[in-house]
């Protein structure tokens, strides 16, 4: 096995150890970048020279015994919606392709004090706006497991570069679910943090009210690390919440016996396919045994999740992307006048499923339609909100397939948004409620992963890092999650 294919748990300890450095590591995982990108597609800018600078001072720390942190020296990957001083940030639009932000999003200069090392921006859906990182002005994003199939989305392209080792972790963004349905998907580990628990400065926002920022793994364990050190209030982002930060590793290796596991018989109708309802039913049997209790609950408002989702985020989208004219952002597209300008540049700037969504979101928000669908949609998401507080009274957490269907084909779905809108069913519901939930590998349907999805209270991912963690490591000789 290849350094680039261990953990980043794994290689901190040797890293301490001085078994191995992180030129070592670097150079594994830029080897394994230069063997598969050409097939895979995952990164949309590689920062090859950044990363042997930072590879080499980290390896002077290592030397002197002045480790940072235990994630010094680890190569990570970054989706191309987070802003990084000096490195292309284009958000995989034509309308961003030359933008080079003049700062860092907060979790980057988390991450570059705690010496990780930056290899690149990964690819994804054109501003964050699909479930299959095929709607990228730069490509479509191969499944490394599987040949021809999307990776999910849309941070497709950290979920692949942590599946076949072209980085060791990753940061995502999930709005709807696209850091927990493309870890899924990849059969990596992939979690969104409770909203306000990870600053959003920095992130190009999509959804306000719905984007949060989040690690995307091969391990709970990584993932778990990874939190310790992107979490935390943040004074540029007024929606950050200063609660205090536990060590998540603390949660790991522990006992689940007694825990209450919630199942929404809601998340269980037409539509699953039946061989990923078997294989979620065979984890649902396993955890039983190892002593949680499992049992039925409620979430009725479900529902109306996928419609409420598409209404808020699409209104949201089309107030946030009205930046993009050629003036303030975007790539400017000459023309004889100011309006003509203006449409040139969105025209040329901006993909097909983008355009849906802008024009969407502004009918929604017309003077005639606002009451009739925002509104209505704002008085649902409450609804949701207390479905889950109600459930949580009765659980501890809560227990859901990831996605009502399996992997599917490149170009199968992309001329049908709203067969492609229903991929996100059972991975919506938790933007919308702010709550955490975690994506962990289940096994494989036809050579293809599928995942199970922890959901706990708001500001206690502890309790569902511990229940996975559980699961994982007592599957590990079970099949291999890496396949």
């Amino acid at each position: 096995m290849e350094l680039c294919d261990l953990s980043a748990y794994k290689l901190s300890e040797l890293i301490k150890k001085k078994e191995i450095s992180p030129k070592e590591i670097l150079n594994s995982v830029l080897k394994r970048i230069k063997e598969k990108e050409p097939e895979i597609n995952a990164y949309i800018t590689v920062t090859k020279d950044l990363a042997k600078f930072q590879a080499e001072e980290a390896e002077k720390r290592q030397r002197k015994g002045e480790l940072l942190s235990d994630i010094d020296g680890i190569p990570i990957a970054i989706k191309d919606n987070i802003c990084t001083k000096g490195i292309k940030t284009t958000c995989a639009s034509n309308i961003l392709a030359n933008y080079v932000p003049p700062y860092n999003a907060t979790v980057v200069d988390r991450l570059l004090k705690a010496g990780a090392i930056i290899i690149g921006k990964t690819n994804m859906d054109e501003f964050a706006m699909g479930s299959s990182t095929e709607t990228s002005a730069f490509g479509p994003t191969q499944n490394p497991v599987k040949k021809g199939y999307v990776p999910g989305g849309s941070s497709g392209g950290s979920a692949a570069a942590v599946a076949c080792g072209e980085a060791v972790f990753a940061l995502g963004s999930d709005t709807g679910g696209s850091i927990r349905q493309p870890a899924s998907f990849c059969g990596v580990v992939g979690m969104k943090p409770t909203y306000g628990r990870v600053s959003r400065y920095g992130l190009v926002a999509y959804a306000s009210s719905l984007d949060q920022i989040g690690p995307i793994c091969k391990s709970v364990e990584d993932c778990a690390m990874l939190l310790n050190h992107i979490c935390g209030r943040d004074p540029k982002d007024t929606t950050s919440v200063s609660v205090s930060i536990p060590d998540f590793r603390s949660a790991l290796n522990q006992d689940i016996k007694g825990i209450k596991v919630g199942l929404p018989r809601e998340y269980f109708v037409e539509g699953l396919d039946s061989r990923i309802k078997d294989k979620f039913m065979e984890a649902v049997k396993f955890l039983q045994d190892a002593g949680a209790i499992v049992e039925e609950i409620s979430l009725p408002h479900t529902k109306y999740a996928i419609s409420t989702y598409y209404l808020i985020a699409t209104a949201e989208a089309s107030s946030n992307l009205a930046r993009y004219d050629g003036v303030k952002y975007g790539i400017r597209q000459s023309s004889d006048g100011l309006i003509e300008m203006y449409k040139k540049t969105r025209m040329f700037g901006f993909g097909r499923e983008v355009k849906r969504r802008i024009m969407l979101g502004t009918y929604v928000l017309s003077a005639g339609y606002y009451e009739a669908y925002y509104l209505k949609a704002l008085k649902v998401r409450t609804l949701i909100r207390e479905d889950f507080k109600k459930g949580f009274e009765k659980v501890d957490c809560m227990l859901t397939p990831v996605s009502p269907i399996l992997p599917f084909r490149i170009g199968e779905r992309i001329d049908d948004p709203l067969k492609m809108y229903l991929v996100d069913v059972y991975t919506v519901s938790l933007n919308l409620s702010g709550l955490p939930g975690i994506s962990i590998p289940c096994g494989y349907i036809d050579d293809l992963p599928i995942g199970i999805q922890l959901i706990s209270k708001a500001f206690n991912e502890q309790t569902i890092i511990k229940l996975a963690h559980f699961y994982q490591r007592s599957m590990e000789d079970k099949w291999n999650l890496n396949h």
